[in-house]
């Protein structure tokens, strides 16, 4: 049986175009975990509404906090992540569970109807929260099969490209695999 995935959370971000440097004919927008291309509406740690995986535990949140900060929503738009149930470890070639943040408190609701993009590798190096995503952020969707989101579309093609060390020395890891979707704000 299959462990079940881990609800990390919301996040309200401004989807970027595909980049000129980023020769993949196939990526319309970058829809990565990560805040390094497609950023985050706002610098949100500071009102410490975030959960241990500094994401949002509800779909609205992000969504208030644009509002204090006075961040126009309108052209942002809201995900939800879930990960994997284990993290890989390029240096030993292998798969450990991934534990729930103990930090922080984390109690994410799930959404009625999302809608699922694909599948992001993100490094989690610091054990805190999303760091880069090597499909975009070192151009590994240059030479990968990927979505028009610039994600995998489905576990097993990131699970394998992982497994074959695809994604060895890009950034330093462990990597997660985190589905994407798409929900309403």
């Amino acid at each position: 049986m299959t462990p079940a995935w881990m609800p990390m959370g919301y996040m309200l971000k401004q989807v970027a175009r595909l980049p000129t440097w980023l020769a993949n004919p196939d990526v319309a927008d970058i829809c990565s975990v990560s805040g390094c291309i497609s950023q985050p509406f706002a610098d949100y740690t500071g009102h410490w509404r975030h959960n241990g995986h500094w994401f949002f535990d509800r779909p609205g949140t992000a969504s208030d906090l644009a509002a204090l900060e006075d961040v126009d929503a309108s052209g942002l738009t809201n995900f939800y992540y879930e990960a994997w149930p284990e993290e890989y470890d390029e240096a030993t070639a292998s798969w450990s569970p991934l534990r729930a943040p103990a930090d922080i408190p984390t109690e994410v609701q799930r959404p009625d109807a999302p809608q699922l993009l694909g599948f992001d590798v993100v490094t989690w190096s610091a054990g805190s929260g999303p760091e880069c995503s090597p499909l975009s952020c070192n151009l590994l969707a240059a030479r990968l099969t990927v979505n028009q989101h610039c994600l995998f579309d489905s576990t097993e093609e990131a699970v394998a490209a992982l497994t074959a060390g695809l994604f060895n020395d890009s950034e330093p890891g462990p990597f997660r695999i985190v589905a994407v979707y798409q929900v309403a704000p």
